[in-house]
């Protein structure tokens, strides 16, 4: 099964590292590093294949002040998600 995952971030400078599984969650994770970015939307997608469908989607975005976590929504057959 393909699952589409679109997220917009705050920053440019994103770059994905991959997904893992935490129970029924599918975790996609990225990641910010430095000390300065443009200030502009930026938009990532990503397709991956799994083998089940995830009760949840989460973004898990590292930075060099930490991270965030946030969900995606699912709409049409694709996640979307929005880094608050």
């Amino acid at each position: 099964m393909k699952i589409v995952l679109e997220v917009t971030f705050r920053m440019g400078g994103v770059s994905y590292r991959g997904h893992r599984w935490e129970d029924d969650t599918l975790v996609f994770e990225f990641e910010r590093l430095g000390d300065a970015f443009i200030q502009v939307l930026s938009s990532r997608k990503v397709e991956v294949d799994v083998e089940k469908a995830p009760e949840r989607v989460l973004i898990e975005l590292k930075t060099k002040d930490g991270g965030k976590v946030f969900e995606a929504s699912e709409r049409d057959g694709a996640y979307f998600a929005a880094e608050p």
